[in-house]
């Protein structure tokens, strides 16, 4: 096989890694929990609220993967251009964001096990930890990271849509609905887009093209092809578990609210349907701890010649952290209030940088970013801005209850 074929094939990898690990990222527990209560709430009109949140979601995504790729730079690099200190106070947003809903990422990955094995949750977190550090303590970490979220990715799907198929949902109704629905939810929206491209995923996939050395204006047409693949992996998945709730809810069978995605499972395929939902959790979680482990520690990797040169052991201390504070103290509800309260803030703040950073010709030298993708960037970074603010005010006195 020539050289050029050789790169052709593994440069298909990356930008298939790449997209999967933004897709994997941002399917974990609350992306389950997520959209089965949102179903539950607004029915057939949830249909909307995706297709509307899939919209924002590209271009979020296409915005900030292209400055990411034509600049070269990492998301703190391109802060720390636009205004001096502002890539500090990014990168210790993200890393706080990702190590707290890493915690709960642990926490699903035990479920996870339990649901598809029996195992003890705690017990489940620790080996899917295990797991997780095997994965960053092999040489070809990146690459194993982006076959084992494809792999996982791939077997999420086709679960969900078996499911989806099972429970026989009204699809003509769901159609329907995608474009004149009978209610609207401006905070599903919201939590679906934050959920979905917010923290730290909103530089998972950039980051890890530039760390497999595919970037400049040449490897736009791929880059955009990868980030606009993550968000389709994302709603196809969004998708076929909207529609498996819609066919248990449509039959007028009751979901267990103390844990409902898995009762939906278990509605709709008995006790091989719960052994399912095991696997989907396990899945999703495990590849979020190495997604939210991966792309916090990028974004410090650039401060500090130590970081840079012991990166897959400072990837693995953050999973050992993550899992011993679920282990030790379970998660802790003050630090995810406080943390959830502030990821709410990083999508508007990142992505406002970044649309800043697309005109700035000492970072994108001679590149002219379209008006295309601006506008559509500015409208997010206006309603996310001013739904964080707002999140903001209602989360942070519950600290003080």
């Amino acid at each position: 096989m020539s050289n050029e074929l050789m790169n052709k094939k593994n440069n298909r990898g990356v930008l298939l890694g790449a997209a999967f690990l933004m897709a994997t990222s941002s399917i974990g527990p609350g992306f389950l929990t997520q959209t089965t209560v949102f179903t539950q709430q607004l029915a057939a009109s949830f249909a909307f609220v995706i297709v509307v949140s899939l919209i924002l979601d590209v271009f979020a995504q296409m915005n900030v993967w292209r400055i990411i790729a034509v600049s070269g730079l990492r998301g703190q690099e391109i802060a720390n251009k636009v205004l001096p200190g502002l890539g500090y106070f990014l990168a210790l947003l993200v890393v706080m964001g990702g190590l707290a809903f890493n915690i709960g990422n642990v926490a699903g990955a035990g479920l996870g096990l339990n649901a598809m094995l029996g195992v003890d949750p705690i017990a489940g977190a620790i080996i899917s930890a295990i797991i997780a550090v095997a994965v960053f303590s092999i040489k070809e970490a990146s690459k194993i990271m982006d076959k084992a979220t494809q792999i996982a990715g791939m077997i999420m799907i086709i679960l969900m849509v078996y499911v989806a198929f099972k429970t026989s949902p009204p699809v003509g109704e769901a159609v329907a609905n995608a474009f004149w629905p009978e209610q609207i939810s401006l905070y599903a929206i919201v939590t679906l887009v934050g959920g979905t491209v917010g923290g730290y995923i909103t530089f998972a996939g950039g980051h890890r093209l530039l760390d497999a050395g595919i970037k400049g204006v040449d490897a736009l047409p791929q880059v955009t092809k990868s980030s606009v693949t993550g968000i389709a992996a994302t709603g196809v998945m969004r998708i076929a578990l909207f529609l498996a709730v819609l066919g248990v809810v449509s039959q007028g069978l009751v979901i267990d609210e103390s844990n409902p995605a898995a009762s939906v499972f278990r509605l709709a395929a008995g006790e091989a349907g719960y052994r399912m939902f095991g696997i989907i959790m396990w899945a999703a979680a495990i590849t979020s701890i190495i997604g939210a482990a991966y792309t916090s520690v990028s974004f410090i990797r650039s401060f500090s010649p130590i970081i840079e040169k012991y990166y897959n052991w400072v990837i693995i201390a953050f999973i050992v952290v993550s899992t011993a504070t679920f282990a030790l103290v379970g998660k802790p509800v003050m630090i995810l209030i406080l943390v959830g309260a502030l990821n709410a803030l990083i999508l508007p703040l990142a992505l406002g940088i970044i649309l800043i950073a697309a005109y700035r010709k000492d970072i994108v030298g001679t590149y002219k970013h379209p008006l295309w993708l601006t506008i559509p960037g500015v409208f997010v970074v206006i309603v996310m801005g001013i739904l964080s603010v707002m999140t903001l005010v209602k989360e942070l006195p519950k600290l003080f209850m």
